[in-house]
């Protein structure tokens, strides 16, 4: 008599085994394909600002040449909010197959230490496909003034303590951290006063209200360009390429100052591998292009993917300084 091993008896374990492995597989397979064939269908990039600003023309700009280059439209939807939570949560309850992509920031890094009750986690819930663009912000002071240098300002506000006013947007944004991080690094007291816009800041310069403005070179460009304000030095590690005879502020005597803004594409947790991978490969090859690079570097913007990794740790990093930086000026969470 012929004996069966055990484990081949059509109701034993390995029989068990084998229809759930079948079963898992056959589950998988509809993902696997349709991320070997994506993208099949238009993608939705979702941002956490309204139109017309420095993330939205960058993304604007890319997805354009994204969409060329993958052979569907990458469609914008700007869903401003608060620390971002709306976008996020857009995103996160869009199904994790690469038709729904989040666009985070330095700015989402803020909202990390900057909002009591965030309801995403940035680090866990996303996955990280590739930076887009980064920006320095410029120092300007108004071109009349006595303080055509950084020094000049950083020893004018040594000698007289709280005197002088350091203007930028609203309370939390990177503009107003980045004054806040500079007082601690320059060692110098200064009275940051913060407005509601851009404009408001320019005006305030203009009049003599405040000595110093924090801003992007979009804001400032043509009042540069018009000599009505004079850029004293620029926030990021190296001298920016759009002003490159500008000093950076460690160069200018600030301290070891480094304020750099960003924005990335992240997906949702759970999205294929595959879909990363192909995302990450065409944002190599569009932000590596002459005209796109121009294009962007005209409005302030260095155009440059990132491998999956860099972006994460520089969102984490950026999690961890702009943290300590709010905690050290006593700003209230929101």
């Amino acid at each position: 008599m012929t004996v069966k091993p055990e484990g081949f008896r059509s109701n034993g374990r390995c029989t068990s085994i084998a229809g759930a492995f079948v079963l898992a597989v056959s589950l998988l397979m509809p993902q696997i394909a349709c991320a070997q064939n994506y993208p099949n269908r238009p993608v939705r990039l979702i941002l956490p600002f309204g139109p017309g600003g420095v993330a939205d023309v960058t993304a604007r700009i890319v997805t354009e040449k994204l969409g060329e280059k993958l052979g569907q439209r990458f469609i914008i939807e700007n869903m401003p909010g608060a620390g971002g939570i709306t976008a996020a949560r857009a995103v996160l309850s869009s199904p994790p197959d690469g038709y729904t992509l989040a666009l985070l920031s330095n700015g989402t890094a803020i909202s990390v230490s900057l909002f009591k009750n965030l309801r995403f986690n940035p680090v866990t819930d996303f996955v990280p496909v590739s930076s887009m663009g980064y920006f320095d912000f410029i120092l300007v002071t108004q071109a009349g003034s006595p303080y055509q240098t950084l020094a000049d300002l950083i020893k004018a506000a040594r000698e007289k303590p709280g005197a002088l006013n350091v203007g930028t947007i609203n309370v939390g944004s990177t503009q107003n951290l980045s004054a806040q991080l500079f007082k601690s690094t320059a060692g110098v007291d200064v009275t940051i006063v913060p407005f509601r816009s851009s404009p408001d800041v320019l005006i305030a310069l203009l009049r003599g209200d405040i000595q110093m403005g924090i801003e992007n070179y979009t804001a400032v460009q043509s009042h540069i360009s018009d000599k009505a304000v004079t850029a004293v030095s620029t926030s990021g590690s190296v001298r920016t390429p759009f002003l490159p005879d500008v000093p950076t502020v460690k160069e200018a005597g600030g301290g070891d100052f480094e304020a750099r803004s960003w924005n990335a594409i992240f997906a949702p947790k759970g999205t294929p591998p595959e879909v990363i991978k192909t995302l990450n490969a065409a944002l190599r090859e569009v932000l590596d292009t002459p005209d796109l690079k121009k294009r962007a570097l005209e409005l302030g913007i260095e155009a440059k993917a990132s491998t999956p990794e860099e972006i994460a740790q520089r969102l984490k990093d950026d999690i961890e300084k702009w943290a300590r930086v709010i905690e050290r000026a006593g700003i209230e969470k929101q």
